[in-house]
């Protein structure tokens, strides 16, 4: 859950958000590298007296030519790894499909028993004490904690964008389309997204919670709902 004045990212609780962290520290230490060595040679320019000198044109070329290229390829290659990563997803344990609607949200849990419902935003007049406004739902998404959750995502209507930040998932609900997504909880906890896409006047009112708890638990709600 973010803070205020919160100037990173939430902490992670998947490992594919570990991974993106650690990518986005790689990629400002880059920037910051940058932005020194630019820093620097304006400091020069302006601090030095001018020179006749000229240097070899042929060295200039082939450092600004190379230098840019490595700094290209140490963003690239950790880049296209993370994307490989959150692309794969081999044998999940759990396959949630989740439906965008005008404003709310639908989840089905198809490969265990024929378990579906409706989760809507819950008003703030009938928020219960201690629960956060316009983000808590009626219904919440139950996973196992260390289990792969392979989301399949879909709208009804609209364009719709299911997206849980603490779990680095964000995949488009397109009517007409399956997209798929994965996510392992690395840890028991709620969760909470928001459709991050413009898909009408709500759109900022149909939130994402999921929670994720032990086997043992997950099995008990599992035969405590209805068929």
């Amino acid at each position: 859950m973010a803070n205020h004045s919160q100037l990173g990212f939430q902490n992670a609780s998947s490992p594919i958000m570990e991974e993106l962290m650690q990518f986005h520290d790689h990629a400002l230490m880059v920037a910051l590298a940058i932005c020194s060595l630019v820093l620097y040679l304006m400091t020069l320019m302006l601090t030095e007296k001018l020179s006749s000198s000229t240097v070899d044109a042929q060295a200039i070329e082939l450092v600004w030519t190379i230098l840019p290229a490595m700094v290209l390829i140490m963003l690239a290659l950790p880049s296209l790894r993370i994307l490989y990563m959150m692309d794969e997803i081999n044998e999940p344990d759990l396959t949630l499909k989740a439906i965008g609607h005008q404003w709310y949200w639908t989840y089905e849990y198809t490969d265990l028993k024929d378990l579906t419902f409706d989760s809507y935003m819950i008003p703030t007049t009938d928020l219960p004490l201690g629960h956060f406004r316009l983000l808590e739902v009626d219904h919440r998404v139950i996973v196992p904690t260390s289990s792969t959750v392979r989301v399949i995502v879909t709208a009804d209507d609209v364009l719709h964008s299911w997206a849980v930040p603490s779990l680095g998932v964000k995949t488009d609900a397109i009517p007409g389309r399956l997209n798929q997504t994965s996510f392992l909880a690395s840890r028991p906890g709620v969760f909470f997204g928001q459709c991050s896409e413009i898909c009408g006047a709500n759109h900022s009112f149909m939130p994402i919670v999921v929670e994720s708890v032990p086997l043992a638990n997950f099995e008990s709600w599992l035969a405590s709902t209805p068929s």
